[in-house]
């Protein structure tokens, strides 16, 4: 069962027999047991399945010697009792020395076969490598082969047989504080983590008849599915937050310290002076949180210190982070938070953390800056695909609230109808809000709370303004008889006064292909709605399906060959209609103009859509995803990729809504398809073909960057 995109459990379960298999339920007497995460002996009962004598098999870091003060009390009475034979490897170790990076698979498939002894260890060896040849050879090449050849090879020859012992049978439960939960987390998500969620019975749901679920349990889940995890190197920092900004699951964040609470870090908390005008008062912490992070190594890679100011070190080396990341929790926000530069926009509190998504992902930094600059009032829609799976996929919820209680309310719609459900919670919201508004305007008018009144009816989007009206209603001394029922309307309606700031999110797939249909008429609506397009250019939550992002030349499933027709360009044709701001931007390439084009979308009086490239697992970066980022950066400077903006109210001024934001390319575009997967395993499989497409892709770049020039010299 699969439950996050990466870094969550899986779990397979095999029958082999020379005669046919009929039976549809799950393994319950197995011969072999394999635990592939060391992160999974603390949290599964990971022997419960494996009959008298079998074998188990971990991948951990450990040495023989290290394993009994490693593995849980449980496990180590388990597989006592079971009889068990215990085999160890690193993989890990082994993937990293071989140049796979964290790619385990190859490594622990040998191991399995050489412990088996399913099929003779030779023909299972060359079956094995051929595979490898088969699998690799086309898409990367030689090396890539070789390689996997070597993980096979790695994984028969350093399995290490541990005995079990006999003390093992009475190991004792280390004694340890219960953690206080929130009542949805105790009885609820933490039995669904351990896969115990058959066991709940329905009494325990009482209070989420209506579907909804608690904001924030992402946070206890604590998966430390990484085997690398940042350590800040405080002497070495700029304090640009970039790290913070790029991080796919909100892991690293900056932390400000004000007198008292700089007093009271603990003895390990080292901090700096704050740099930046504002911040004279505060020292500065940039803080991991190892159970959290994935270890994608992104915030190293975008650090722009001349030495790096993070490196990558082994999870357990960090642990003592553990108590450091607790109490930077408990730090006060501080109000220098700001949409105005990269750096002051990390110093809001994200509201989307800790989700399900791939190491290194390049939608999930999107969606946690959209949480920043507006997450307290924010209404978010949407549609079927890797968002929703990282988004909401039960019992975990990413996000969250603020301490003021506040947060995105979220929920998940079909794929071909996201738009039109966005549509209708502005519609329903403003609705309400229409009529408080008026409410508010009698109050104004009498002379209750008057000044907190003009203050709302002044920035209506302002959730400060609004709880001030709220707290002079309920204070009023007395109100008279024909204002009561007003101010029952506003206390009785006070979560929509408020205006919400309402977003459609999703993928390519939503919104150049199935429910592009919705979308269109959405934004030619004219009303104040906001879109947000994860573009990968391909259909990744589902395997990487071709989709009309998908660039020619692009390698992709219904798209074997190569793509043979242009990407459609969205943007321009939300354009057409002339009053819809459009933007597409890169996060990788340039922050600052992401942020400029989020906060001028949110701000225009109209459909709004903003299309941000997302480097994706499905592209097959050569750097790995650990350089999606610049990877991004790589796609606009060879000119695959353009920044723009498109804002009517521009023409009202006398000037020209559409911005050309990108410069012209300065690297070269044949250098950037080299770099992935998606492009180079064309080459290598049908060359001629390849050379065809990489033309039509070159040419199809070039026009789109003439016809956006056009537009930038005045055209239409």
């Amino acid at each position: 069962m699969i439950r996050k995109k990466s870094g969550g459990l899986t779990q397979s379960h095999l029958r082999f027999s020379p005669r046919p298999i009929t039976a549809s339920y799950l393994v319950a007497n197995a011969d072999f047991v394999a635990c592939h995460s060391p992160a999974h002996v603390d949290k599964y009962d990971l022997a419960a399945d494996l009959k008298p004598g079998g074998i188990f098999l971990l991948n951990c870091p450990w040495s023989a010697a290290e394993l009994d003060a490693r593995l849980p009390a449980g496990l180590r009475r388990g597989l006592a009792a079971k009889g068990a034979r215990l085999y160890a490897i690193d993989a890990g170790g082994i993937a990293k020395g071989l140049g796979l990076g964290g790619r385990t698979n190859t490594v622990l498939q040998a191991a399995f076969f050489k412990l088996t002894g399913l099929i003779p260890l030779e023909d299972a060896v060359a079956r094995m490598k051929k595979a490898n040849h088969d699998t690799y050879y086309k898409k990367f090449g030689a090396a890539v082969v070789d390689m996997n050849n070597a993980a096979v090879d790695a994984g028969i020859v350093n399995l290490v047989e541990v005995p079990v012992p006999s003390s093992w049978a009475d190991a004792a439960d280390a004694a340890k504080a219960e953690p206080d939960l929130p009542h949805y987390v105790a009885a609820i998500a933490a039995p669904m983590n351990r896969q115990q969620g058959d066991s709940l019975p329905v009494s325990a749901f009482v209070g989420m008849e209506d579907g909804s679920f608690p904001p924030g349990s992402s946070a206890y889940e604590k998966r430390g599915a990484a085997a690398e995890v940042p350590q800040w190197l405080a002497e070495k920092c700029i304090q640009c937050n970039r790290c913070a900004l790029v991080c796919p699951h909100a892991a690293i964040r900056p932390a400000l310290l004000d007198a008292a609470e700089a007093a009271n870090k603990p003895s390990g908390f080292v901090t700096l002076q704050a740099v930046g005008k504002g911040l004279e008062p505060y020292a500065y912490r940039m803080q991991v949180s190892p159970l959290d992070c994935t270890g994608c190594g992104s915030c190293v890679s975008v650090c722009p210190a001349r030495e790096k100011a993070l490196a990558m070190r082994p999870l357990q080396a960090m642990r003592g982070e553990d108590d450091n990341w607790r109490y930077a929790a408990t730090v006060a926000d501080k109000p220098v938070a700001s949409d105005k530069t990269v750096k002051s926009s990390q110093f809001a509190r994200p509201l989307f953390e800790f989700s399900g998504a791939c190491a290194g992902c390049g939608e999930t930094p999107y969606i946690k800056l959209l949480t920043q600059l507006f997450g307290p009032r924010m209404y978010i829609a949407n549609a079927s695909g890797c968002s929703t799976a990282f988004g909401g996929s039960t019992p975990s919820t990413p996000y969250t609230v603020g301490p003021d209680g506040r947060g995105p309310a979220w929920a998940m719609s079909l794929f071909e109808d996201n738009a039109e459900y966005a549509f209708g919670m502005l519609l329903a919201a403003e609705q309400v809000r229409a009529g408080l508004e008026d409410a508010v305007r009698l109050v104004a008018e009498k002379g209750l709370a008057a000044e907190a009144a003009d203050a709302y009816l002044s920035d209506v989007k302002n959730p400060t303004a609004a709880s001030a009206l709220v707290a002079a209603l309920e204070t009023a001394t007395s109100v008279d008889p024909g204002l009561q029922r007003a101010v029952a309307a506003i206390l009785g309606n006070r979560e929509y006064l408020a205006r919400k700031s309402v977003w459609a999110m999703g993928g390519d797939g939503w919104a150049y292909d199935i429910g592009y249909g919705g979308l269109d008429h959405v934004l030619a609506s004219g009303l104040d709605i906001n879109v947000l397009v994860l573009d990968t250019e391909v259909y990744s939550n589902t395997g990487g399906q071709s989709s009309k992002a998908t660039a020619p030349g692009a390698v992709a499933k219904f798209a074997s060959a190569g793509k043979e027709t242009g990407k459609k360009d969205l943007g321009r044709m939300a354009m057409s209609y002339g009053y819809v701001y459009v933007a597409q931007v890169a996060l990788g390439a340039d922050p600052e103009q992401t942020l400029r084009a989020l906060r001028e979308a949110e701000a225009y009086p109209g459909p709004a859509i903003v299309i941000a490239y997302c480097p994706c697992i499905e592209h097959g970066i050569r750097a790995g995803m650990q350089n999606s980022q610049a990877e991004a950066k790589k796609a606009v400077e060879s000119g695959y990729w353009h920044l723009y903006r498109y804002d009517p109210t521009r023409r009202e001024a006398g000037q020209n809504p559409f911005q050309l934001d990108s410069k012209p390319p300065s690297s070269s575009l044949e250098d950037f398809l080299a770099g992935e997967g998606r492009y180079a395993s064309l080459a290598l499989r049908f060359p001629e073909r390849a050379e065809t497409l990489r033309r039509m892709a070159s040419e199809n770049a070039r026009l789109r960057l003439e016809a956006y020039r056009e537009l930038r010299n005045g055209g239409s």
